[in-house]
C-alpha cells in the first residue's frame, strides 16, 4: 500500500499567454501532471488562441488569472503601463487599476465562462493596496464556490541564500495581505515559494530541490517554464531560464523526486 504524501503543495506556472512557445510548454507540463495549474495573462492580442488551446488541454489543474499592471499596453486604455518601480512610487489610482483589472478579468470570463480558480499578480502586483481594494469590492457578492483563492505572502524557509533580500522586499509589499483578504472572505494559499536567481545557469534545478525539501505544506511554488520564441524575446528579459525550468519539470526524475520527499502536487482547491 502506498503511503500518503506528508506534504502537498501548489506548483503553479506563471505567464500562460505570454508567448506561443511559453504557453505550449505549460500545456505540455499540465497534460503530463507536472504542474498544479497556471496563471493566465489575458491582456495580449492573441489571448483567445491561448485560451482555446488551454481549454482543449486534458488533465485536472487549476486555471487562474495572472493580473498584469506593468510594462505592457493596458487592455482598458491601450496606454503603456508603468514599470514596477514607478507603479510603487505613484499615488494610488484605484479607478485606473480597477478598470484594467476588470478588463483582464472580463477576458478570462469570456474565454472560460467562469471566474478564475485563483488570482495572483505579475511582479506580485496583487499585493498592492489598490488591488486589495479591487478584489474586496469585485468579489464581495460572489458565493464562496465562485470566489478565487489568492496567492499569499512569501516565506524565507525555502529560499536560496543569494536572493533572500529580494524576498524580504516582497514580504514587505505583502505585509498584512493574508489577514486582510481572509477578513474579506478569500481563501489565501501559501506561503509563496519559488524565488531563485534565474540569471545563474542551472540555478533552477538546485532551487527546485530546495523547494521540494523545505516548502511548507500548502505552499504555492511559482515557476516560469517555457520555450523561447521571438515573441518572448520581444517582451521579456527572462528567457533561457524558462527552458531550464521546462526541462527540469518534464524530466523523468521529477515525479520520483517528489515521491522520495513525500510531496504531492495539488490539483484542485483543497
Amino acid at each position: 500500500m502506498t503511503e500518503p504524501a506528508a506534504r502537498s503543495v501548489w506548483l503553479i506556472a506563471d505567464d500562460y499567454g505570454f508567448s506561443p512557445a511559453v504557453s505550449e510548454s505549460i500545456r505540455m507540463l499540465l497534460a503530463n501532471g507536472r504542474l498544479s495549474g497556471t496563471g493566465c495573462m489575458t491582456l495580449f492580442d492573441d489571448w483567445r488562441d491561448h485560451a482555446a488551446a488551454l481549454t482543449a488541454t486534458s488533465g485536472s489543474f487549476a486555471t487562474g488569472m495572472h493580473l498584469t499592471l506593468t510594462d505592457f499596453p493596458a487592455l482598458s486604455s491601450a496606454r503603456k503601463m508603468p514599470e514596477l518601480k514607478r507603479l510603487l512610487a505613484s499615488h494610488d489610482d484605484d479607478a485606473a487599476i480597477a478598470a484594467e483589472a476588470d478588463a483582464q478579468l472580463d477576458r478570462f470570463r469570456e474565454a472560460f465562462g467562469r471566474n478564475p480558480d485563483f488570482i495572483d499578480g505579475h511582479q506580485h502586483v496583487h499585493f498592492l493596496p489598490p488591488v486589495r481594494r479591487w478584489l474586496a469590492a469585485r468579489f464581495a457578492d460572489a458565493p464562496a464556490a465562485e470566489r478565487p483563492w489568492l496567492r499569499g505572502a512569501p516565506t524565507l524557509r525555502a529560499a536560496p541564500a543569494l536572493i533572500k533580500a529580494k524576498i524580504v522586499v516582497a514580504r514587505l509589499l505583502a505585509r498584512g495581505f493574508d489577514a486582510e483578504m481572509r477578513r474579506h472572505g478569500f481563501a489565501v494559499e501559501g506561503p509563496l515559494c519559488g524565488f531563485y536567481d534565474w540569471r545563474r545557469k542551472g540555478a533552477f534545478s538546485r532551487a527546485l530541490d530546495l523547494f521540494i525539501d523545505r516548502a511548507p505544506h500548502g505552499s504555492v511554488i511559482m515557476c516560469h517554464p517555457g520555450t523561447v520564441d521571438d515573441v518572448l524575446r520581444s517582451r521579456d528579459v527572462f528567457t533561457d531560464a524558462r527552458a531550464e525550468e521546462r526541462d527540469a519539470l518534464a524530466a523523468d526524475a521529477f515525479p520520483a523526486r517528489l515521491a522520495g520527499a513525500a510531496v504531492s502536487l495539488r490539483q484542485a482547491r483543497s
